[in-house]
Protein backbone atom coordinates (compact mmCIF):
# COMPACT_ATOMS: atom_id res chain seq x y z
CA UNK A 1 0.00 0.00 0.00
CA UNK A 2 1.00 3.10 -0.77
CA UNK A 3 1.19 6.88 1.76
CA UNK A 4 -0.86 9.11 0.14
CA UNK A 5 0.39 12.59 0.88
CA UNK A 6 -1.52 16.12 0.47
CA UNK A 7 1.28 18.30 -1.56
CA UNK A 8 -1.05 21.43 -1.75
CA UNK A 9 -4.42 22.99 -1.65
CA UNK A 10 -6.80 25.84 -2.60
CA UNK A 11 -9.91 27.63 -1.54
CA UNK A 12 -12.11 30.29 -2.82
CA UNK A 13 -15.29 31.16 -0.80
CA UNK A 14 -17.33 33.19 1.40
CA UNK A 15 -14.49 34.01 3.59
CA UNK A 16 -11.62 34.74 1.43
CA UNK A 17 -10.09 34.45 -2.20
CA UNK A 18 -7.28 31.91 -1.01
CA UNK A 19 -6.75 29.43 1.34
CA UNK A 20 -4.88 31.94 3.69
CA UNK A 21 -7.69 34.56 4.10
CA UNK A 22 -10.20 32.51 4.21
CA UNK A 23 -8.40 30.50 7.13
CA UNK A 24 -7.89 33.67 8.86
CA UNK A 25 -11.41 34.75 8.27
CA UNK A 26 -12.16 31.78 10.14
CA UNK A 27 -9.99 32.07 13.24
CA UNK A 28 -11.42 35.46 13.76
CA UNK A 29 -14.90 33.82 13.35
CA UNK A 30 -15.68 36.68 10.99
CA UNK A 31 -18.64 34.91 9.08
CA UNK A 32 -19.55 35.51 4.92
CA UNK A 33 -23.05 35.68 5.20
CA UNK A 34 -24.60 37.65 3.91
CA UNK A 35 -27.80 39.11 2.08
CA UNK A 36 -29.19 37.38 -1.28
CA UNK A 37 -28.68 39.02 -4.61
CA UNK A 38 -31.02 41.38 -6.26
CA UNK A 39 -32.82 38.34 -8.49
CA UNK A 40 -32.92 35.59 -5.25
CA UNK A 41 -34.23 38.63 -2.78
CA UNK A 42 -37.07 39.49 -5.49
CA UNK A 43 -38.80 36.14 -4.63
CA UNK A 44 -37.04 35.14 -1.56
CA UNK A 45 -37.03 38.37 1.05
CA UNK A 46 -36.25 36.02 3.98
CA UNK A 47 -33.39 34.02 3.21
CA UNK A 48 -29.52 34.74 3.55
CA UNK A 49 -26.61 33.16 1.91
CA UNK A 50 -22.93 33.21 1.58
CA UNK A 51 -21.61 34.52 -2.01
CA UNK A 52 -18.03 34.01 -2.40
CA UNK A 53 -15.74 36.62 -1.63
CA UNK A 54 -14.51 37.56 -5.14
CA UNK A 55 -16.07 37.34 -8.76
CA UNK A 56 -14.20 33.93 -10.52
CA UNK A 57 -13.81 35.50 -13.47
CA UNK A 58 -12.11 38.63 -12.03
CA UNK A 59 -9.32 36.19 -11.60
CA UNK A 60 -9.39 34.21 -14.88
CA UNK A 61 -8.28 34.78 -18.50
CA UNK A 62 -10.91 35.74 -21.86
CA UNK A 63 -10.68 32.14 -22.76
CA UNK A 64 -12.59 31.10 -19.14
CA UNK A 65 -15.14 33.94 -18.91
CA UNK A 66 -17.65 31.51 -20.94
CA UNK A 67 -17.86 28.88 -18.63
CA UNK A 68 -20.42 27.61 -16.10
CA UNK A 69 -19.31 29.55 -12.71
CA UNK A 70 -19.34 26.21 -11.11
CA UNK A 71 -16.28 25.62 -13.17
CA UNK A 72 -14.86 28.91 -12.91
CA UNK A 73 -14.49 28.53 -9.19
CA UNK A 74 -12.88 24.74 -9.56
CA UNK A 75 -10.12 26.15 -11.88
CA UNK A 76 -9.31 28.96 -9.79
CA UNK A 77 -9.09 26.54 -6.75
CA UNK A 78 -7.33 24.12 -8.80
CA UNK A 79 -4.47 26.74 -9.55
CA UNK A 80 -3.85 27.49 -6.44
CA UNK A 81 -3.54 24.41 -4.96
CA UNK A 82 -0.94 23.30 -8.35
CA UNK A 83 0.94 26.59 -7.48
CA UNK A 84 1.75 25.23 -3.72
CA UNK A 85 2.67 22.22 -4.35
CA UNK A 86 5.19 22.94 -7.63
CA UNK A 87 3.00 20.23 -9.18
CA UNK A 88 3.72 19.65 -12.43
CA UNK A 89 3.99 16.31 -15.19
CA UNK A 90 7.41 17.06 -16.06
CA UNK A 91 8.86 13.69 -15.84
CA UNK A 92 5.84 11.91 -14.76
CA UNK A 93 3.39 9.62 -17.08
CA UNK A 94 0.32 12.26 -17.48
CA UNK A 95 -1.64 8.69 -17.54
CA UNK A 96 -0.77 8.13 -14.13
CA UNK A 97 -2.51 11.39 -12.76
CA UNK A 98 -6.58 11.45 -12.35
CA UNK A 99 -8.75 14.26 -11.87
CA UNK A 100 -11.45 13.49 -9.16
CA UNK A 101 -13.97 16.03 -8.87
CA UNK A 102 -17.39 16.51 -6.17
CA UNK A 103 -20.15 18.70 -7.24
CA UNK A 104 -24.19 18.86 -6.05
CA UNK A 105 -25.51 20.25 -8.75
CA UNK A 106 -23.08 20.99 -12.12
CA UNK A 107 -24.19 24.17 -14.24
CA UNK A 108 -26.89 25.65 -12.00
CA UNK A 109 -25.86 28.65 -13.17
CA UNK A 110 -26.38 28.30 -16.78
CA UNK A 111 -29.08 25.84 -16.39
CA UNK A 112 -31.16 28.87 -14.73
CA UNK A 113 -30.19 31.38 -17.61
CA UNK A 114 -30.96 28.77 -19.88
CA UNK A 115 -34.82 29.02 -18.58
CA UNK A 116 -34.89 32.44 -17.63
CA UNK A 117 -33.56 33.17 -21.19
CA UNK A 118 -36.15 30.97 -22.55
CA UNK A 119 -39.19 32.07 -20.84
CA UNK A 120 -38.38 35.60 -21.36
CA UNK A 121 -38.16 35.85 -24.97
CA UNK A 122 -41.56 33.60 -24.72
CA UNK A 123 -43.27 35.97 -22.33
CA UNK A 124 -42.10 39.72 -23.69
CA UNK A 125 -44.43 40.60 -26.87
CA UNK A 126 -40.99 43.05 -27.86
CA UNK A 127 -39.15 39.89 -28.50
CA UNK A 128 -41.81 37.97 -30.53
CA UNK A 129 -39.42 38.11 -33.52
CA UNK A 130 -37.18 36.14 -31.91
CA UNK A 131 -36.89 31.99 -31.28
CA UNK A 132 -37.07 31.19 -27.65
CA UNK A 133 -35.46 27.62 -28.53
CA UNK A 134 -32.18 29.21 -30.06
CA UNK A 135 -29.84 28.78 -27.08
CA UNK A 136 -25.56 28.98 -27.24
CA UNK A 137 -24.13 25.89 -28.96
CA UNK A 138 -22.37 25.08 -25.57
CA UNK A 139 -25.10 25.06 -23.20
CA UNK A 140 -24.58 21.29 -22.72
CA UNK A 141 -20.98 21.43 -22.26
CA UNK A 142 -21.53 24.45 -19.88
CA UNK A 143 -23.98 22.22 -17.56
CA UNK A 144 -22.50 19.08 -17.71
CA UNK A 145 -21.78 17.75 -14.54
CA UNK A 146 -18.34 16.72 -15.53
CA UNK A 147 -17.32 20.27 -17.26
CA UNK A 148 -15.19 20.80 -14.13
CA UNK A 149 -13.15 18.03 -14.72
CA UNK A 150 -12.79 18.46 -18.19
CA UNK A 151 -11.60 21.82 -17.93
CA UNK A 152 -9.37 20.98 -15.71
CA UNK A 153 -7.97 17.67 -17.12
CA UNK A 154 -7.00 19.87 -20.39
CA UNK A 155 -5.69 22.47 -18.35
CA UNK A 156 -3.24 20.17 -17.05
CA UNK A 157 -2.61 17.73 -19.94
CA UNK A 158 -3.61 14.80 -17.23
CA UNK A 159 -4.72 11.80 -19.17
CA UNK A 160 -5.39 9.60 -16.19
CA UNK A 161 -8.86 8.84 -15.40
CA UNK A 162 -11.48 11.94 -14.71
CA UNK A 163 -13.88 10.92 -12.40
CA UNK A 164 -17.31 13.37 -11.09
CA UNK A 165 -19.49 12.20 -8.16
CA UNK A 166 -22.42 13.78 -7.62
CA UNK A 167 -23.46 13.03 -4.33
CA UNK A 168 -25.10 15.70 -2.46
CA UNK A 169 -23.17 17.64 0.48
CA UNK A 170 -20.59 14.19 0.28
CA UNK A 171 -20.20 14.57 -3.09
CA UNK A 172 -16.31 16.07 -2.86
CA UNK A 173 -15.26 14.04 0.31
CA UNK A 174 -15.87 11.32 -1.33
CA UNK A 175 -13.78 12.51 -4.43
CA UNK A 176 -11.24 12.89 -2.10
CA UNK A 177 -11.19 9.39 -0.68
CA UNK A 178 -11.53 7.64 -4.05
CA UNK A 179 -8.69 9.53 -5.41
CA UNK A 180 -6.84 8.53 -2.11
CA UNK A 181 -7.91 5.00 -2.96
CA UNK A 182 -7.04 4.94 -6.09
CA UNK A 183 -3.26 6.25 -5.04
CA UNK A 184 -3.18 3.99 -2.07
CA UNK A 185 -3.79 0.83 -4.66
CA UNK A 186 -1.26 1.52 -6.83
CA UNK A 187 -3.75 2.73 -9.92
CA UNK A 188 -2.31 6.26 -10.00
CA UNK A 189 0.93 8.04 -8.81
CA UNK A 190 -1.46 11.13 -8.03
CA UNK A 191 -4.78 13.41 -8.63
CA UNK A 192 -5.73 16.81 -8.68
CA UNK A 193 -9.33 16.83 -5.92
CA UNK A 194 -11.96 19.41 -6.78
CA UNK A 195 -14.90 20.34 -4.84
CA UNK A 196 -17.31 22.97 -7.00
CA UNK A 197 -20.54 24.47 -6.38
CA UNK A 198 -22.37 27.59 -7.97
CA UNK A 199 -26.19 27.35 -6.95
CA UNK A 200 -27.02 30.96 -5.61
CA UNK A 201 -29.80 31.69 -8.59
CA UNK A 202 -33.63 32.04 -8.20
CA UNK A 203 -34.39 28.17 -9.48
CA UNK A 204 -32.00 26.50 -7.87
CA UNK A 205 -32.77 28.51 -4.52
CA UNK A 206 -36.53 28.38 -4.65
CA UNK A 207 -35.94 24.19 -4.48
CA UNK A 208 -34.46 24.68 -1.46
CA UNK A 209 -36.46 27.16 0.18
CA UNK A 210 -39.19 24.14 -0.52
CA UNK A 211 -37.58 21.79 1.80
CA UNK A 212 -38.07 24.33 4.83
CA UNK A 213 -34.52 23.92 5.91
CA UNK A 214 -32.73 27.08 4.77
CA UNK A 215 -32.09 29.38 7.96
CA UNK A 216 -33.57 33.02 8.61
CA UNK A 217 -32.08 36.07 8.84
CA UNK A 218 -30.84 37.14 12.06
CA UNK A 219 -32.68 40.57 12.79
CA UNK A 220 -29.79 41.87 14.37
CA UNK A 221 -27.15 40.65 11.99
CA UNK A 222 -27.36 38.79 9.09
CA UNK A 223 -24.15 37.17 9.03
CA UNK A 224 -24.97 35.61 12.63
CA UNK A 225 -27.87 33.63 10.83
CA UNK A 226 -26.19 30.10 10.54
CA UNK A 227 -25.75 29.00 14.29
CA UNK A 228 -24.96 25.03 14.10
CA UNK A 229 -25.21 22.93 17.52
CA UNK A 230 -27.29 26.22 19.29
CA UNK A 231 -30.73 25.73 20.86
CA UNK A 232 -31.83 29.50 18.87
CA UNK A 233 -30.79 27.82 15.53
CA UNK A 234 -33.02 27.48 12.82
CA UNK A 235 -31.87 26.56 9.62
CA UNK A 236 -28.60 26.34 7.28
CA UNK A 237 -27.38 29.10 4.80
CA UNK A 238 -26.31 28.04 0.70
CA UNK A 239 -22.54 29.11 0.10
CA UNK A 240 -20.56 29.21 -3.42
CA UNK A 241 -16.95 28.30 -3.94
CA UNK A 242 -14.77 25.62 -4.17
CA UNK A 243 -11.63 23.64 -2.70
CA UNK A 244 -8.70 21.77 -4.20
CA UNK A 245 -6.52 19.31 -2.90
CA UNK A 246 -2.99 17.79 -4.54
CA UNK A 247 -2.99 14.14 -3.76
CA UNK A 248 0.12 12.29 -4.56
CA UNK A 249 1.98 9.26 -3.07
CA UNK A 250 4.54 9.97 -0.68
CA UNK A 251 7.65 8.17 -3.25
CA UNK A 252 6.16 10.87 -5.96
CA UNK A 253 6.32 13.76 -3.50
CA UNK A 254 10.12 12.54 -2.01
CA UNK A 255 11.14 12.06 -5.71
CA UNK A 256 10.31 15.85 -6.50
CA UNK A 257 11.33 17.27 -3.01
CA UNK A 258 7.90 18.68 -2.28
CA UNK A 259 6.93 19.86 0.78
CA UNK A 260 3.96 17.53 2.50
CA UNK A 261 1.12 19.33 4.47
CA UNK A 262 -0.48 16.35 5.76
CA UNK A 263 -0.84 12.22 5.42
CA UNK A 264 -4.09 11.18 4.18
CA UNK A 265 -4.46 8.09 6.69
CA UNK A 266 -8.66 7.28 6.59
CA UNK A 267 -11.87 7.22 4.23
CA UNK A 268 -14.78 5.73 5.29
CA UNK A 269 -18.22 5.37 3.71
CA UNK A 270 -21.67 4.48 4.32
CA UNK A 271 -25.17 4.55 3.51
CA UNK A 272 -27.93 4.67 6.06
CA UNK A 273 -30.42 3.18 3.83
CA UNK A 274 -33.65 4.39 5.69
CA UNK A 275 -34.87 8.16 4.45
CA UNK A 276 -33.77 10.87 1.84
CA UNK A 277 -33.56 13.66 3.97
CA UNK A 278 -33.39 12.35 7.77
CA UNK A 279 -29.90 11.50 8.73
CA UNK A 280 -28.74 8.13 10.66
CA UNK A 281 -26.48 8.49 13.69
CA UNK A 282 -25.42 4.61 13.19
CA UNK A 283 -24.75 5.53 9.50
CA UNK A 284 -22.49 8.24 10.21
CA UNK A 285 -20.85 6.51 13.14
CA UNK A 286 -19.90 3.63 11.04
CA UNK A 287 -18.78 5.73 8.34
CA UNK A 288 -16.26 7.28 10.98
CA UNK A 289 -15.32 3.89 12.74
CA UNK A 290 -13.88 2.53 9.12
CA UNK A 291 -11.82 5.92 8.73
CA UNK A 292 -10.43 5.32 12.49
CA UNK A 293 -9.89 1.71 11.52
CA UNK A 294 -8.21 2.61 8.18
CA UNK A 295 -5.94 4.73 9.91
CA UNK A 296 -5.47 2.63 12.49
CA UNK A 297 -5.95 5.30 15.25
CA UNK A 298 -8.19 5.13 18.38
CA UNK A 299 -10.36 7.79 18.89
CA UNK A 300 -8.31 9.73 21.63
CA UNK A 301 -5.62 9.90 18.89
CA UNK A 302 -8.12 12.47 16.78
CA UNK A 303 -7.72 15.95 18.26
CA UNK A 304 -9.64 18.22 16.32
CA UNK A 305 -13.32 17.17 14.21
CA UNK A 306 -14.94 19.47 11.84
CA UNK A 307 -18.98 18.62 12.09
CA UNK A 308 -20.97 18.65 9.34
CA UNK A 309 -22.73 20.79 11.06
CA UNK A 310 -24.92 22.13 9.39
CA UNK A 311 -27.43 24.01 12.05
CA UNK A 312 -30.96 22.07 11.49
CA UNK A 313 -32.50 20.18 14.49
CA UNK A 314 -32.35 16.71 13.20
CA UNK A 315 -28.70 16.87 11.84
CA UNK A 316 -26.99 18.83 14.55
CA UNK A 317 -28.45 16.13 17.07
CA UNK A 318 -27.87 13.18 14.99
CA UNK A 319 -24.54 14.40 14.37
CA UNK A 320 -23.53 14.09 18.34
CA UNK A 321 -25.08 11.26 18.68
CA UNK A 322 -23.11 9.75 16.13
CA UNK A 323 -20.00 11.11 17.48
CA UNK A 324 -20.61 9.63 20.73
CA UNK A 325 -21.14 6.20 18.84
CA UNK A 326 -17.69 6.39 17.67
CA UNK A 327 -15.78 7.79 19.41
CA UNK A 328 -17.20 6.56 22.98
CA UNK A 329 -15.59 8.09 26.23
CA UNK A 330 -12.97 10.31 24.23
CA UNK A 331 -16.37 11.82 22.65
CA UNK A 332 -15.86 14.11 25.58
CA UNK A 333 -12.23 15.20 24.85
CA UNK A 334 -12.26 15.72 21.49
CA UNK A 335 -12.98 19.27 19.97
CA UNK A 336 -15.12 19.42 17.34
CA UNK A 337 -16.72 22.65 15.30
CA UNK A 338 -18.59 23.56 12.61
CA UNK A 339 -16.90 26.26 9.84
CA UNK A 340 -20.18 26.35 8.08
CA UNK A 341 -21.35 28.66 10.56
CA UNK A 342 -18.95 31.43 8.55
CA UNK A 343 -18.73 29.66 4.88
CA UNK A 344 -22.30 28.43 4.70
CA UNK A 345 -22.72 25.08 3.69
CA UNK A 346 -21.36 24.36 -0.23
CA UNK A 347 -23.55 21.02 -0.89
CA UNK A 348 -20.86 19.54 -3.03
CA UNK A 349 -17.63 21.56 -2.48
CA UNK A 350 -18.22 21.39 1.38
CA UNK A 351 -16.51 18.20 1.80
CA UNK A 352 -13.14 19.35 -0.17
CA UNK A 353 -13.20 23.04 1.57
CA UNK A 354 -13.34 21.89 5.32
CA UNK A 355 -10.78 19.25 4.82
CA UNK A 356 -8.53 21.86 3.50
CA UNK A 357 -9.35 23.85 6.55
CA UNK A 358 -8.80 20.94 8.87
CA UNK A 359 -5.25 20.51 7.45
CA UNK A 360 -4.70 24.01 8.21
CA UNK A 361 -5.72 24.06 11.86
CA UNK A 362 -3.52 21.24 11.95
CA UNK A 363 -0.50 22.54 11.12
CA UNK A 364 -1.02 25.70 12.35
CA UNK A 365 -2.45 24.46 15.83
CA UNK A 366 -5.29 27.07 15.51
CA UNK A 367 -8.66 25.61 16.02
CA UNK A 368 -11.66 27.46 14.06
CA UNK A 369 -14.37 28.15 16.27
CA UNK A 370 -18.15 26.95 15.86
CA UNK A 371 -19.04 30.85 15.41
CA UNK A 372 -22.23 32.90 17.20
CA UNK A 373 -22.94 29.81 19.33
CA UNK A 374 -23.88 31.54 22.58
CA UNK A 375 -26.87 29.15 23.55
CA UNK A 376 -25.98 25.92 23.51
CA UNK A 377 -28.34 22.82 22.57
CA UNK A 378 -28.40 20.99 25.66
CA UNK A 379 -28.92 17.85 23.31
CA UNK A 380 -25.72 18.74 21.69
CA UNK A 381 -23.26 17.81 24.77
CA UNK A 382 -19.93 18.26 23.11
CA UNK A 383 -16.90 20.75 23.22
CA UNK A 384 -18.35 22.97 20.02
CA UNK A 385 -15.75 25.06 20.17
CA UNK A 386 -18.05 27.84 21.06
CA UNK A 387 -17.45 31.45 19.27
CA UNK A 388 -13.58 32.40 19.89
CA UNK A 389 -10.53 30.56 18.09
CA UNK A 390 -8.23 28.40 20.08
CA UNK A 391 -4.35 28.42 19.69
CA UNK A 392 -1.23 26.70 20.23
CA UNK A 393 -3.39 23.59 20.41
CA UNK A 394 -1.23 20.65 19.63
CA UNK A 395 -2.61 18.57 16.65
CA UNK A 396 -1.63 15.12 15.46
CA UNK A 397 -4.59 13.87 13.56
CA UNK A 398 -8.10 15.63 12.40
CA UNK A 399 -11.23 14.39 11.41
CA UNK A 400 -13.31 15.84 8.00
CA UNK A 401 -17.34 14.69 8.46
CA UNK A 402 -19.71 14.86 5.50
CA UNK A 403 -23.28 13.47 5.37
CA UNK A 404 -25.38 13.89 2.70
CA UNK A 405 -29.14 13.82 1.85
CA UNK A 406 -29.89 10.63 0.51
CA UNK A 407 -28.14 9.38 3.65
CA UNK A 408 -24.61 8.94 2.04
CA UNK A 409 -21.85 9.87 5.06
CA UNK A 410 -18.17 10.23 4.69
CA UNK A 411 -15.34 10.56 7.12
CA UNK A 412 -11.91 11.42 6.27
CA UNK A 413 -8.94 11.20 8.53
CA UNK A 414 -5.57 13.34 7.85
CA UNK A 415 -2.79 13.45 10.24
CA UNK A 416 1.04 14.93 10.45
CA UNK A 417 3.15 12.96 8.03
CA UNK A 418 6.62 11.57 9.26
CA UNK A 419 8.64 10.36 6.70
CA UNK A 420 9.92 6.75 6.61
Amino acid sequence: MNTVVVTGSGIICALGADKASSFAAALQARSGIGARPADIAAWLPQIVVAQASVEPQTLLGPADQGLDRATQFAIVATAQAVAEAGFSTEGSDSRRIGVFVGIGFGGAQTTDSLYTRFYKTLSDPSLKHKDPTVMHPLTVPRIMANAAAAAITMRYGLHGPSNTYAVACASSAIAIGEAYRAIRHGYLDAALVVGAEAMLNPGVMMGWNALRVMAKPDANDPSRSCRPFSSDRNGFVIGEGAAALVLESAARSNQRGAKVLAELAGYGCSSDAQHLTAPSASGQAYAMQQALHEANLAPEQIQYVNAHGTATDAGDVTETQSIQMAFGSAAKQVAISSTKSMHGHLIGAAGALELALSIEAMNSGSLPPTAHLEKPDPRCDLDYIPLQARHGCHIEAVMSNSFAFGGSNVSLIARRFVAA
